[in-house]
Formats: C-alpha cells, sequence, structure tokens
C-alpha cells in the first residue's frame, strides 16, 4: 500500500511572536515495514533549519525563526509504501529477560507518565502469574486496556498520566500505549512508544482522501520488537505509518518549542492521508 500524508501544524499568536525555536517530528523513516518514497517539510515564515537524527533514530528538523510573525504554519508532506506482516514471536522466556536489562534499562523505567494506576498494577502482576511467556503477557495486558477503556477523543491532555487516564476509565491511543508500557515494564519486559499515523478505514479506496490524525501504538522486547496497537487491539498493518519513537510522548511530539510573544496563542492541527495505490 503506497499513503501519502499531508500533516499541518503551527500556532496562530494573538499578538504575534518575536522569534520562535522549534523541532518537528514529523517524518517518517524507513523501517523493516515501510519505505519512504519522498518526503518534504515546509515551515512559514522561512526559517533557518537543519535535520538530524535523534537518540532514538527518529528523524528530526530543526528550525528558528528570527522574525515578528502572526502564524508559524509547519507542512509535512510524505509518500510511504508499506508492507508489513503479522510479526512472529521468537518466545523469549522470563528466564531470558533479565539478560537484556542493561541493553534495553532506559525502556524499563517507570515514570509518571506511564506508572500503571494502583488496581491495575496488581491485576498485571496476577496475569503474570498464569502467562508462560513475556509475549503472552503483552498480549493479555493489550487486551486488558482495550476492554477496560473507553476511547473518547477529547477526554484527556497530552500532559495525562497513564494512572489518571485508567482511573478514569477514559482515554485516547496516547494513554492506552501508555498504560499499556507501563504495565509491561512493571513486570520486566522492555516497551517502547511509538507514534506516527493510521488511516481510519479498514479498506482504504484508491485516490480517496480523508482526515486523520497521530496515532500511538507500543513495541514490546521478544527477542526483535514486536508492535502492537493497544487501541485497535491489532498489529500494525499496511494502514500504520510508523514516524518517531521513544520512552513516552515526551521523546516523540510532532511540534515541540519555545516562542517570544506578549499574548496567547492557538495550535492548529489538521492530518490527511491517501492512498495511493
Amino acid at each position: 500500500m503506497q499513503l501519502r500524508v499531508r500533516h499541518t501544524t503551527g500556532y496562530t499568536y494573538d499578538a504575534g511572536a518575536v522569534a520562535s525555536y522549534n523541532e518537528a517530528r514529523m517524518t517518517p523513516v524507513t523501517t523493516g515495514g515501510q519505505f519512504v518514497l519522498h518526503t518534504r517539510m515546509d515551515v512559514a515564515p522561512v526559517p533557518w533549519m537543519f535535520a538530524y537524527q535523534d537518540y532514538w533514530g527518529t528523524a528530526v528538523t530543526a528550525f528558528e525563526v528570527h522574525e515578528m510573525h502572526t502564524d508559524l504554519r509547519v507542512v509535512s508532506t510524505s509518500l510511504v509504501e508499506t508492507s508489513r506482516l503479522e510479526p512472529t514471536p521468537h518466545g523469549v522466556t522470563w528466564d531470558e529477560l533479565p539478560a537484556v536489562r542493561d541493553e534495553h534499562i532506559e525502556l524499563l523505567g517507570i515514570d509518571r507518565w506511564v506508572k500503571p494506576a494502583p488496581g491495575l498494577a496488581e491485576e498485571v502482576a496476577r496475569l503474570r502469574t498464569t502467562s508462560a511467556t513475556p509475549s503472552e503477557l503483552a498480549r493479555s495486558v493489550c487486551e486488558l486496556v482495550h476492554d477496560q477503556i473507553k476511547y473518547v477523543p477529547g477526554s484527556t491532555e497530552v500532559t495525562t498520566s497513564a494512572a489518571d487516564a485508567w482511573e478514569a476509565k477514559t482515554g485516547v491511543c496516547q494513554d492506552m500505549a501508555h498504560m499499556t508500557i507501563g504495565c509491561l515494564r512493571s513486570v520486566g519486559i522492555p516497551a517502547r512508544y511509538v507514534s506516527g499515523y493510521l488511516h481510519p478505514r479498514k479498506e482504504p479506496a484508491i485516490g480517496e482522501t480523508v482526515a486523520g490524525e497521530s496515532h500511538a501504538w507500543i513495541e514490546w522486547w521478544d527477542g526483535e520488537w514486536i508492535g502492537f496497537d493497544p487501541t485497535n487491539q491489532i498489529y500494525p498493518g499496511d494502514r500504520h505509518v510508523m514516524v518517531a519513537r521513544g520512552r513516552n510522548y515526551r521523546d516523540c511530539p510532532p511540534l515541540r518549542g519555545i516562542y517570544s510573544t506578549s499574548g496567547g496563542s492557538k495550535l492548529v492541527v489538521g492530518v490527511e492521508i491517501t492512498r495511493i495505490r
């Protein structure tokens, strides 16, 4: 499947901004399941900019605007070919997991973003005693989060913790990813946050442009990284386009920066996805 993704974001400043300094993580990267055929990023006003790859392998575009501006507009347009197969777990055992602890120690930390609520942590500990392998437990946790959390757009914010979303029993893909990651790390399974896009149609029509949005899912270690989308209870497939990986959302925001203004600002976001073939 070939997908064209057009992601537009930026800010409108009530009193204008004297300057702004930003990082954009909106460029898909080539991986085993996807190949980037073309990518382009346009920023207005025209900034000073450069690109680099961050610690987690994400493509980052850093840019600075040193003139008065009332709006900041960032448009990332990419054409990506996806070809993913459902992964086959390698069957790493519980006894083998400690051997990779040092290698993946950063993906075992439990911070406020992913820390499970007490009730959820107890349920995961119970599941641990009945799961033959780490991957079996991971699938059970994904199913638990999917069944217990109602997907309600706008019910949480980007700063909402996994524990708060669990107590509310509502959230979005970011919250479900954080909950799942925290649960897996709590029993010693390295897990990481993945962000990107998901075509909302199960059978996308060629040539049809639809409204989309950023999406989040997870990966856990089982001899290799196994991806899973707990929001939709599926393995990432050809409708998924991966952009960034990290410990949690803080490592993967589409746009982050600082700006100088005497007034308020409004975030503008829009995503369009088109299946090309």
